[in-house]
């Protein structure tokens, strides 16, 4: 990719840009988005815990040894079982805790969608297809905007005016708190300006020498006890996602979240997503590639990613049917590393956590605090 700076340049034009693969008006079918009517999370009761430790060293991967077929193969959880899975911890800036247990209900007038050995990780897949992102024009423009990097070492994406989506490992290794959680911060790239001003007349003193990080403090963290109980029991990877609400808004462009359609239907069968790999410090990385496998949770892919990547938004870019547009949404969050016995030969995948009804359920009062708002995905 190096030797080809106008092909870069163009991908990177055309992603910025919403113009979409034929016209809104054209008779051509067009990847659209599914209208989900969604069950409802509330909250039930809530009950404080005994302040966490935060002795937890922070993991930029994760791994897995049950793969699709062992998904596949797991019995359903109860209603009792995913009441337990949903239900999250709350940590606050001044150290408090709290765990909140939550009821599923269906309204009456929208159905909730049913499911239809130890080796060197490899994440980089034959030759190296990641992006670089240089340059304050894509950096600072939508959607490679919306990524942003926890003081932990992960990515996150905005999802809300003050809420950041992340992978729940990226605070949490399923028994204490990272180190640092408590003082968690959100880095935000922007221009690292020559003259050390940004409201110079003279536009040749003010271009950006390089970027930097400003940061925001973050005020609170859910986590679903599904990633705290699923060390114990392997499903972990399921729940491997998070929700950070700053103590200020951000003031950029965000990226809403999405329930995940079936990998079938989303366009060309492919995902994207951009995060901050540890071997480019320093750049967002930016990639895209097809999906291979899936469950009800999960989906399976060969996106080329490094440890520092955790934690981002994985997106797709579809028709909105209701304002006639094409918008992208987050579908889920990149997890980590995972081999898989394929007919008893071992294969490597990344995988992302899906954005599941329920999932988008639960985030979604997260973010809003009110269901009425979380009623179609």
């Amino acid at each position: 990719m190096a030797g080809t700076p106008g092909l870069l340049f163009l991908l990177l034009s055309l992603l910025l840009h919403t113009v979409g693969p034929v016209s809104p008006y054209s008779t051509h079918w067009k990847p659209t988005w599914p209208a989900y009517r969604l069950p409802v999370v509330l909250p039930q009761s809530t009950f404080n815990l005994a302040e966490p430790e935060f002795g937890a060293e922070a993991k930029l991967e994760v791994s897995s040894s049950c793969g699709p077929q062992c998904h596949k193969g797991a019995p359903l959880p109860t209603y009792e079982d995913v009441k337990q899975y949903l239900s999250y911890e709350t940590l606050y800036a001044n150290g408090s805790r709290t765990e909140t247990q939550v009821g599923i209900y269906v309204l009456r007038s929208g159905q909730g969608e049913s499911p239809g050995k130890s080796r060197r990780k490899r994440q980089i897949y034959g030759y190296d297809s990641r992006f670089s992102i240089f340059g304050k024009d894509f950096l600072l423009n939508y959607p490679f905007s919306t990524s942003v990097k926890l003081s932990t070492g992960c990515t996150g994406t905005l999802v809300a005016e003050k809420h950041v989506l992340t992978a729940a490992h990226c605070i949490h290794d399923g028994k204490t708190y990272v180190k640092g959680t408590q003082k968690l911060r959100v880095g935000f790239l922007k221009p690292k300006f020559k003259d050390g001003g940004q409201g110079a007349n003279n536009a040749s003193s003010a271009m950006p020498e390089k970027m930097k990080f400003q940061w925001i403090r973050v005020k609170r963290t859910h986590v679903p006890k599904g990633w705290i109980k699923g060390n114990a029991n392997d499903i972990g990877m399921d729940y491997d996602y998070a929700l950070l609400e700053l103590k200020k808004p951000h003031k950029r462009k965000f990226m809403k979240i999405g329930v995940s359609p079936p990998a079938k239907q989303l366009p060309g069968g492919r995902i994207h997503f951009s995060g901050y790999d540890n071997d480019r410090p320093g750049n967002l990385v930016y990639r895209f590639c097809d999906v291979k496998d899936e469950t009800y949770d999960l989906l399976y892919q060969q996106c080329d990613a490094q440890p520092g990547a955790s934690g981002s938004g994985v997106y797709v870019r579809m028709w909105k049917r209701q304002q006639q547009k094409w918008e992208r949404k987050i579908i889920g969050i990149f997890s980590g590393h995972q081999w898989v016995d394929m007919n008893g030969s071992p294969q490597d995948f990344n995988v992302a956590v899906r954005i599941t009804p329920l999932k988008y359920a639960q985030i979604c009062y997260w973010i809003k605090g009110n269901y009425l708002d979380c009623r179609e995905g």
